[in-house]
């Protein structure tokens, strides 16, 4: 499997960070109070010795590697401290540390925030990657915020269980579960979010706090799928699994000349196919200036040949490539994040969210972007997932979680190097930009585990905005976690 096959495939929530959404970088000197006025430098001494966990400062041993996150491009933003945790007490230190000294806090977990937004210049980084427990007893699996997909998944599959989650092995849970989380199980079991039972979150005041549908249960929808770090830093979530059984997978692939055609097919296939089906659709530049398109389909049942034969029923002609296997649980997990591990990786990346199909005139324009892509070498990928079924279901206790009714999500994605030069980063930009514009008018939004730089908050949370406005108002009044990518 390729690199960007591993980092794309069907990589549906790797996007926040730990609690995700409290990335933005504070210009302002670590010192400096909310109107620029100095006040008192911090006491760091004094808060690392009321940590159970590690304190690291800049030019200490260990720093740097704590605060790299998975992209590289972000190794230039330099925190003013990175707390690794040993306990739940030292989120809320940390959180208390902060608020007195005035800097941005920010959440880490998996480090995979498509804008960097587990990190922060001259701010307070909060690792919660040590807080990793994972239990299980009557189909409820327990697991801590730091707690990686991979992880999970090895650990359930002992017990023939699993949960519906993204596919890339080092994402956070928490990220993850705090946005959405979309993968293979979506239209079979609902998002990530929707398995979540209970959470166990600090708020900005400091507070533990046990959020479900019966204890504080506007703060547990509106950390159902609201975006991660917008309301306190979550330590730990209990989730109801879904048993562990073979999947069915195909791919299929078509020439070029078949793009819009498959596309269609695909759309039809979003909308009717049952819900134990499921499957992405690939339309990736090549380096001759061509276009390539493939599907990755899973069915719940065990045999994919069934689904195989819809989708190309759709299309209205088969594959020119066709391979149809059954993986176990765990087989299928290591094939769909490409292993049990990911390297550090760059690359920019966003998403538009389809409300309905795409018209002839959107899916040329989408397929006219990845080919200008192609020909200006660069490495760009539309990854479109599905929705419907039972995510377009609210589940029990309801959830923030905006897009219940939309066809499906693209992922627009363009592969860098690690410390990208000017021109290709503007070269990957000018793809993401000429993507949005080509599916404007079908797009309703962007999906928040896929936050990019530049565009309106409004455009992650839809018809939740107003409400999750009125949580951020109730649990963080101070506006103590504020980023760029923050609802206030």
């Amino acid at each position: 499997m390729s690199q960007l096959d591993r980092r794309t495939l069907l990589k549906a929530g790797s996007a926040l960070a730990a609690v995700g959404l409290t990335g933005c970088s504070d210009s302002k000197p670590a010192n400096a109070g909310p109107e620029g006025l100095m006040v008192a430098a911090p006491d760091w001494n004094g808060f690392r010795r009321g940590l159970n966990g590690k304190l690291y400062r800049p030019g200490e041993t260990g720093y740097d590697a704590a605060h790299q996150i998975f992209n590289p491009r972000f190794d230039s933003i330099r925190p003013a401290g990175v707390v690794r945790i040993s306990t739940v007490d030292d989120v809320r230190e940390s959180i208390l540390f902060a608020r007195k000294n005035k800097l941005v806090c920010v959440p880490k977990g998996g480090g995979h925030s498509y804008v960097g937004a587990s990190t922060v210049s001259n701010g307070l980084v909060v690792d919660v990657g040590a807080a990793r427990s994972i239990s299980y007893a009557d189909n409820v699996v327990t697991v801590g915020a730091g707690a990686k997909l991979y992880d999970v998944h090895a650990f359930l599959d002992k017990y023939g269980r699993s949960l519906p989650t993204g596919t890339c092995p080092t994402v956070g849970i928490a990220g993850l579960a705090l946005g959405g989380g979309m993968g293979v199980h979506t239209r079979s079991y609902g998002l990530t979010c929707d398995r979540v039972l209970s959470m166990q979150v600090v708020t900005a005041d400091g507070v533990f706090r046990t959020v479900s549908p019966t204890q504080e249960p506007e703060l547990f929808w509106a950390l159902r799928g609201g975006g991660g770090g917008n309301l306190g830093i979550v330590t730990s979530f209990r989730l109801a699994t879904i048993g562990a059984g073979k999947l069915g997978f195909f791919r299929l692939s078509w020439p070029e000349a078949k793009a819009a055609a498959v596309l269609r097919g695909w759309q039809r296939f979003a909308h009717d196919a049952p819900a134990t089906a499921w499957a992405n659709l690939h339309i990736d530049a090549q380096s001759n200036g061509t276009v390539s398109v493939h599907a990755v389909g899973v069915s719940t049942t065990g045999s994919a040949a069934a689904a195989a034969a819809q989708l190309e029923s759709f299309v209205g002609s088969k594959a020119t490539g066709r391979s149809i296997t059954v993986k176990t649980h765990l087989e299928a997990v290591k094939y769909l994040g490409g292993g049990t591990t990911s390297p550090r990786t760059g690359f920019l990346a966003g998403s538009d969210v389809l409300r309905g199909p795409m018209d002839a005139a959107t899916i040329n324009g989408l397929i006219g972007a990845v080919k200008a892509a192609a020909r200006a070498k660069v490495v760009g990928s539309a990854i479109l997932d599905p929705l419907g079924g039972q995510a377009a279901k609210q589940p029990a206790g309801g959830a923030a979680w905006p897009w219940r009714s939309a066809l499906g999500v693209i992922q627009w994605y363009s592969g860098l190097a690690p410390h990208p030069s000017s021109t290709a980063l503007r070269a990957a930009q000018n793809f993401l930009t000429s993507g949005h514009h080509a599916v404007a008018k079908a797009s309703a939004g962007g999906y928040v585990n896929y936050v990019e730089a530049g565009r309106s908050v409004n455009s992650y949370y839809g018809g939740s905005l107003t409400r999750l406005r009125a949580a951020k108002k109730k649990y963080d009044p101070t506006n103590f976690f504020h980023t760029s990518y923050t609802f206030s």
